[in-house]
């Protein structure tokens, strides 16, 4: 590994943010994301680290196959469910839950239902209550829920929700959604799902079976005004890389493609082995965060995509070959992402595959 980009893998702190999510939880299943190859982290060590789980939810179909090549044998909830005759075979065979959301999911099911072994189907319908993406009406779904009950395919027929404003305390559209979804589970046997990391933080759902942490496990927040460490949660993923070059630009020139930053005096920079190639953002405008020891400097000009550059002159002697926090310990995600416009989830899921994952307190890749 010669490449000076990498980022560091905390699974300790994976399974601290994990604890913290099952003692909000209660009695409640806690069923971990992992879709976005673990937001970034690497599906792989993440859910051997999260072994213990009581099950697992992605995004699409492959992913869920992916975790069963992996060896997971917990559920696995693929939210967007399957599309055709093929994808409904392979969830089957591999044993995964499906997200039912369209009709036209529902008429694929009716379609085939009879041609499918008894008991093989394990179903979840996803409610729309206020977000507006994927969903049936809530009507909608409490007659199909009447539809495929009646299937002897049907093994399990779970219920669930996603809220949309949860990342704002008291939001009068979380206790709208809430409701909505309360009345139209009242009747269910099946698993009942909403809480999300934010809601599941907030205490803003209380009558689920299980509830679906994301974004808290793996270190940031999903409360719009609250730190991850004022919520007690640890960075997961520290990405660091090293300092390349150090020059000195005079007053009037400018650094970077299109010489949007010019030097007011002369300034000492650093060139920094990272850039858009590797998932930083090339969005992210002069004075975003950087770390470089203990020293918070800020960057200069446009990122290119194998490098970008900062401002040594807060930063002390600096040589090259000196570490630099692009985010992680110390430098928090969500206040790298806040200076580039973007949210935490964004930064994370996109590190882009040259990136070097190396794990620290379990079982490596």
């Amino acid at each position: 590994m010669h490449r000076l980009i990498k980022a560091q893998i905390d699974l300790r702190a994976l399974r601290r943010n994990f604890e913290q999510a099952r003692e909000r939880a209660g009695r409640r299943a806690v069923w971990p994301v992992v879709k976005a190859n673990a937001y970034g982290h690497g599906v792989g060590p993440v859910v051997r680290a999260l072994a213990d789980a009581d099950g697992f939810c992605v995004a699409d179909l492959d992913e869920g196959l992916m975790l069963r090549e992996l060896g997971v044998t917990a559920p696995v909830l693929v939210i967007q469910g399957a599309f055709s005759g093929a994808g409904l075979r392979a969830a089957i065979a591999a044993g995964l839950t499906l997200g039912v959301h369209d009709p036209e999911q529902v008429k694929l099911l009716l379609r085939d239902a009879a041609q499918l072994p008894a008991g093989s189907l394990r179903l979840w319908l996803k409610l729309e209550t206020g977000m507006h993406r994927l969903g049936l009406q809530t009507e909608q779904a409490l007659k199909v829920r009447e539809q495929l009950a009646g299937l002897a395919a049907v093994a399990e027929l779970g219920m669930m929700t996603h809220f949309a404003c949860a990342d704002t305390v008291d939001h009068p559209l979380t206790d709208a959604q809430a409701t909505e979804f309360g009345m139209a589970t009242l009747a269910t046997n099946g698993p009942v799902s909403a809480c999300n990391s934010a809601a599941l933080l907030t205490g803003a759902y209380q009558s689920d079976s299980v509830v679906r942490p994301g974004i808290m496990l793996y270190g940031g927040t999903p409360l719009l005004g609250r730190t991850a460490a004022g919520l007690s949660l640890a960075p997961v993923m520290t990405l660091m890389s090293r300092v390349v070059a150090v020059k000195d630009v005079r007053a009037g020139e400018s650094v970077g493609y299109g010489a949007s930053w010019v030097a007011s005096e002369t300034t000492r920079i650093g060139l920094v082995a990272a850039g858009y190639g590797d998932g930083y953002p090339r969005h992210a405008p002069s004075g975003t965060p950087v770390r470089i020891g203990a020293c918070d400097v800020h960057t200069l000009g446009r990122v290119s995509m194998d490098s970008l550059a900062v401002d040594l002159r807060t930063a002390g002697h600096v040589r090259p070959g000196d570490e630099v926090v692009l985010w992680g310990r110390g430098l928090p995600v969500d206040l790298v992402a806040a200076a580039a416009d973007t949210i935490g989830y964004e930064l994370l899921a996109g590190l882009t595959s040259r990136v070097a994952r190396v794990y620290s307190g379990g079982e490596r890749d």
